[in-house]
């Protein structure tokens, strides 16, 4: 999966905020804490810090959604972050959100946390973060 993949993906994926661009994954791509996990179709980009794993970006493009790609793509990144030494997972989600923060649910997420006006929407209104943290077996 190419930086220009990810990034189209991202930009049909994320409508309501600014999606990120090619440079930005390339430049996370480098990075040697941070790798990807699935396809074009459905991926998470993940950063490991000493035990700590931080779910950067997760995308699922509008024509794959609802198949549950997602919730395997978090399975996956998971069990990967898991095998690199990872206690803990966190993530953040705005929270309008709701089919996000179901998933992150769903997979064993809980609130740890709020970043006021995070997001910043399209419109220019923003969006509180809802930290979510879970352990790693």
């Amino acid at each position: 999966m190419t930086p220009e993949e990810m990034a189209a993906t991202h930009v049909a994926a994320f409508t309501q905020s600014r999606p990120w661009t090619a440079d930005e994954f390339a430049d996370l791509l480098a990075n040697r804490f941070t790798y990807p996990i699935g396809n074009v179709d459905c991926f998470a980009l993940v950063q490991i810090i000493a035990d700590e794993a931080e779910l950067l970006t997760i995308a699922t493009h509008p024509d794959h959604q609802r198949r549950g790609l997602a919730r395997r793509c978090m399975s996956e990144w998971q069990a990967e972050a898991a095998e690199r030494g990872a206690t803990r997972a966190f993530l953040d989600v705005a929270a309008d959100n709701a089919p996000g923060i179901a998933l992150y649910q769903r997979c064993g997420y809980a609130p740890c946390g709020r970043r006021p006006s995070y997001y910043r929407r399209a419109g220019g209104e923003n969006v509180d973060a809802i930290l979510m943290e879970r352990g790693l077996p």
